[in-house]
């Protein structure tokens, strides 16, 4: 049942809820949480498609927030949906004008009492989710740095505004490979040395695959390049051998311990729902992601430190020689730089 409201208020919206539960056949609430999703226009029916099928596993109320243009008077139009493919109800909530800095006054009537509150930024996240006015709200705050532009700085912004209850997409599509290789260290005594992981260029998950094996193993881990998809390659290295995950294609891995035979593993790259599935299983602070992005943290400190160092030395011209050199060479006469720049 699908019910349409132009230039409404929150009072009218949940009217409309228990109006539509009723017609339905199903006056009682069977639901435990609620999902905010703060998405925009262009992002907004996948997003409502992915929390539409979350609800099959995870009955919730799913109130989709669409912030429009924040000039001219401020609307509130509204779309109510119950049954259909969706074990919940969603309300997608399009708003424009002053009411888009207020988005919290219209959420909060439409929460459901005494149950958990989650947001999900299916593409940009505020700077602090923990401060967002909506993410305020929110007991568990959803981003996913893979969706951003720049996917590096948006996965160091998540990392420096952690705060408890906080959770990336792109620390979910770890588990299986955290899964594999803390299952091979619990088959096998070895002392790790150090390890190894490849991925595509910029992958987030990759870094905190990288925080993570520093964190926990206190060993040096490389981070490599490849053409992808995703992750491709994490290597242990011991004195009796490599514990290697490999998967080149996205979906079919290879499993390798030290002294066993080599394992074929499903590693299948999940959809958007499947991971927020996984994510909403837990609703209380994850200690591990807290510790690893605090690990990314001090990489990215000693790498900024190295940087600084080296851009401090002087640095070659373009022949080879010190500054001192390209100085003296500043002040050759014109004649001489163009009889030098046609031997160059």
């Amino acid at each position: 049942m699908k019910v349409d409201l132009n230039d409404t208020s929150s009072s009218a919206v949940a009217a409309a809820l228990v109006r539509a539960r009723i017609a339905a056949g199903s006056p009682a609430m069977g639901m435990v949480l609620t999902l905010i999703v703060v998405t925009d226009e262009a992002r907004y029916y996948d997003a409502m498609r992915a929390a539409r099928v979350i609800s099959r596993e995870h009955p919730a109320r799913v109130l989709g927030v669409i912030l429009r243009s924040k000039r001219g008077p401020a609307a509130l139009d509204a779309q109510v949906r119950i049954g259909n493919d969706s074990a919940g109800e969603s309300v997608i909530l399009r708003m424009s004008g002053e009411l888009t800095q207020h988005a919290e006054s219209v959420v909060l009537p439409l929460l459901l009492p005494d149950s958990p509150v989650v947001a999900w930024w299916p593409g940009s996240a505020p700077k602090v989710p923990a401060l967002d006015p909506l993410g305020s709200l929110a007991t568990r705050r959803i981003t996913d740095a893979a969706a951003a532009r720049t996917r590096h700085a948006a996965l160091l912004r998540v990392a420096r505004s952690y705060h408890p209850g906080d959770t990336d997409l792109a620390w979910t599509r770890l588990t299986p490979w955290r899964a594999l290789l803390a299952a091979a260290l619990d088959q096998v005594e070895l002392k790790v040395t150090g390890a190894t992981v490849v991925a595509e260029r910029g992958n987030p998950s990759a870094e905190l695959l990288v925080a993570w094996l520093e964190a926990r193993l206190k060993v040096p881990v490389q981070h490599s390049v490849s053409r992808g998809p995703g992750i491709t390659e994490a290597r242990l290295h011991s004195t009796v051998g490599d514990v290697a995950v490999l998967r080149h294609d996205g979906r079919n891995g290879r499993f390798f311990v030290p002294g066993e035979a080599e394992r074929a593993v499903a590693l299948k790259r999940r959809s958007t729902a499947e991971l927020l599935a996984e994510d909403l299983r837990r609703l209380d602070e994850d200690d591990v992601y807290a510790e690893t992005v605090q690990r990314l943290l001090r990489r990215e400190d000693r790498s900024s430190s190295g940087r600084s160092k080296t851009s401090g030395r002087s640095k070659p011209s373009v022949d080879g020689g010190s500054d001192k050199d390209a100085k003296k060479s500043a002040k050759k006469t014109p004649a001489k730089r163009a009889a030098k720049k046609t031997e160059a």
